[in-house]
């Protein structure tokens, strides 16, 4: 096997299926579902033996960088995190991925990793990375595929050849689109493999192939990468030149078209978490098959799934094969078999313009959070949380009048000319206008109730001055 892989972890989906638990603000892969830690921290782990790995690459949108940083952080791990400046699907980032890597060595071997996936046995996976790297280093691009153990609708399948110079590596006869159930138990009969749309590859030689195949993708990843820039700890690609790439996934964009594809089987325990009925099937079932989390309880039901938020104690009766997911501003109800129908549910809020399809009450920043407890026409109620160290960018709102109460912790509060230290059970008023800041000067998280007063209360009420996070004036960020 080569002695270093570059590991590549692609981190920008919108995990809407898991919706309410995973939003389009917060989604799955950066929320704690199954396991130690979001499947985001779980990838990063998986890849943090230096004896095998390079510093990873984190390829994700600009609305996550900080959400990155900080899990990064929490697991003590550093990685160049890399920030696509649009969506354009699989294939561009690939690209990306590919550019980067060669700057390294053109000969690199490239893992490219699924930041949403959840596999139970690393020592597989760390197997199959090197079957797949010995392969890749002979110009293969190679994809893991596992051995079905359902006849699954909602996955791609990969029809497997012969053996590849007599290592683990198979050939690739075909890559087939999601089946129905009659063509699915087909498919388990005849050993297809789950196709799951992680890669191993040489940086060069993906390069060339898609230079063959897309040659704009390919053009526009070495661009926008040429023409990258440093903003704090992230690597921001040229907005205009990645704009050029066509959208399209790297299956369509290469891996159907190539004659050097080629699969390595791995029985590494997989999902791509794809559904609630995912997440019930990973989960330990009580002796009804139910499972329960949070403040819950199932009355004469089984096969059921029950997450509740601490704030919401749900209760389940009489049901049968039923997912029930409770937050505190939303609630979903589904039948297991229809979990992947939750995504129109969400399209359907999106056309209603509920923020709650999309937001969760608690917003995280870089400083810390903010979580929404009540809201009417001409007030709004926040929870503030700013850890250590940090502050809030120097700013000024036009339209709403703050009121602070700090309920743990200390805070050093600019007002107007004013530089004032508020500490627990004091509070302080900020004027429509004025210009503000508050800061964590203490050891502790800084905890505070904001009541926001005034004719608009919206997110875009803000002109920054100075800004410690290099978010311009005009972003529309809170805070």
């Amino acid at each position: 096997m080569p002695s270093i892989l570059t590991p590549v972890i692609m981190c920008g989906g919108a995990g809407t299926r898991l919706w309410p638990m995973s939003r389009e603000s917060m989604p799955k892969q950066f929320v704690s579902l199954i396991g130690e830690g979001s499947t985001f921290q779980q990838v990063v782990r998986r890849v943090s033996d230096p004896g095998m790995f390079a510093r990873p690459i984190v390829i994700t949108h600009s609305d996550f960088r900080f959400a990155v940083a900080e899990q990064l952080l929490e697991c003590g791990l550093e990685a160049d995190i890399v920030l696509e400046p649009v969506r354009r699907d699989s294939g561009p980032a690939v690209a990306v991925a590919a550019a980067l890597a060669a700057e390294r060595d053109p000969q690199t071997i490239v893992v490219v990793l699924a930041s949403d996936h959840f596999i139970q046995d690393p020592q597989a996976f760390h197997d199959a990375c090197r079957h797949a790297a010995n392969a890749a280093a002979a110009g293969r691009i190679v994809t893991f595929g596992v051995p079905p153990t359902h006849p699954a609708t909602n996955y791609g399948y990969i029809r497997a050849g012969a053996k590849l110079n007599g290592g683990a590596a198979l050939a690739v006869d075909a890559f087939v689109e999601k089946p129905d159930a009659d063509q699915a138990a087909i498919y388990l009969k005849q050993d297809y493999l789950w196709n799951s749309g992680n890669f191993v590859f040489r940086a060069d030689i993906l390069l060339e192939e898609l230079a063959r195949f897309e040659p704009e993708i390919a053009d526009a990843a070495k661009q926008a990468v040429a023409a990258r820039t440093r903003d704090l700890d992230f690597i921001r690609l040229d907005p205009e030149a990645f704009a050029k790439a066509p959208k399209k996934s790297i299956d369509y964009a290469l891996m159907e078209r190539t004659t050097r594809a080629a699969v390595v089987p791995a029985e590494m325990r997989w999902s791509d978490i794809g559904s609630w009925n995912a997440v019930w099937e990973l989960l330990d079932h009580d002796p009804a098959g139910n499972v329960l989390q949070g403040p819950s309880i199932a009355v004469d039901s089984t096969n059921c799934l029950v997450l509740a938020d601490d704030s919401v104690v749900t209760a389940v009766v009489g049901l049968k094969d039923v997912v029930v997911v409770s937050k505190e501003d939303a609630v979903v109800v589904v039948a297991r078999d229809k979990a992947e129908q939750v995504k129109a549910a969400v399209d359907q809020l999106k056309s209603r313009n509920r923020r709650e399809a999309i937001e969760h009450r608690r917003i995280f920043r870089p400083w810390g959070y903010y979580h929404s407890v009540d809201s009417g026409s001409r007030y709004q109620v926040k929870r503030i949380v700013v850890k250590p160290g940090a502050q809030l960018s120097l700013q000024k709102h036009f339209h709403r009048a703050e009121h602070w109460v700090v309920v743990k912790g200390t805070a050093e509060v600019t007002n107007g000319e004013e530089v004032r230290v508020v500490h627990e059970n004091e509070s302080i008023y900020i004027p429509m206008g004025n210009l503000h800041r508050l800061g964590n000067p203490g050891k502790i998280p800084l905890e505070l109730i904001e009541v926001q007063v005034g004719s608009y209360l919206g997110e875009d009420d803000i002109v920054r001055f100075k800004d410690e996070y290099g978010r311009g004036k005009d972003y529309s960020e809170s805070a």
